[in-house]
């Protein structure tokens, strides 16, 4: 078993990128303080083709090298933009029509793996702050709540591996994967 050339991959340009249907998917990082985790989100991103992600609050911005460093480059194909604060953003996304909901643990959260897409939807997912999660009243004004279900002696994941896994779940369910 050979590994694949980059050449063998079939990776489209920037330009094709721009021009590409999106996964109706957009992120929003509410203060989260690692500059990794934000050029992680970033290249997972690209990697599923989400629509935006939205940076909040003290949530670090492009251009910057630790961003870049796990970004690779992601950060300046995948449309973003800054709001400095995340209810700003919960505003602007109802009134775009999205359907919103925390990545949190909290009474009422409905798991991953039995949160259901409509097809003609556009969905935005709030992730949180590292320590703190997502702002309890960014959470109140949310239609809902996604919780990722886990089974060991930690409560918590890391956020930039949380939007992974909530990137690619919402992947399979509009059936791009």
């Amino acid at each position: 078993m050979l590994k694949k050339l980059v050449t063998e991959m079939g990776r489209i340009g920037r330009e094709e990128f721009a021009q590409s249907k999106k996964l109706p998917l957009t992120v929003v990082l509410d203060n989260v303080r690692s500059l990794h985790n934000v050029g992680s989100v970033f290249r997972t991103s690209d990697a599923f083709r989400v629509e935006r992600v939205l940076l909040c609050g003290i949530t670090a911005t492009p251009p910057h090298s630790e961003i870049h460093k796990t970004a690779l480059g992601a950060e300046d194909v995948v449309a973003w933009q800054y709001y400095p604060d995340t209810m700003q953003v919960v505003d602007v996304l109802r009134g775009e029509g999205y359907g919103i909901y925390a990545i949190e643990q909290v009474q009422g959260s409905l798991s991953l793996q039995n949160f259901a897409v409509e097809e003609k939807k556009k969905y935005a997912v709030i992730l949180g702050n590292e320590v703190k999660g997502v702002q309890q009243q960014v959470v109140d004004a949310c239609d809902g709540a996604i919780e990722l279900p886990q089974f060991g002696t930690k409560h918590s994941l890391n956020v930039s591996v949380t939007a992974g896994m909530v990137i690619w779940e919402f992947a399979r369910k509009f059936g791009w994967l």
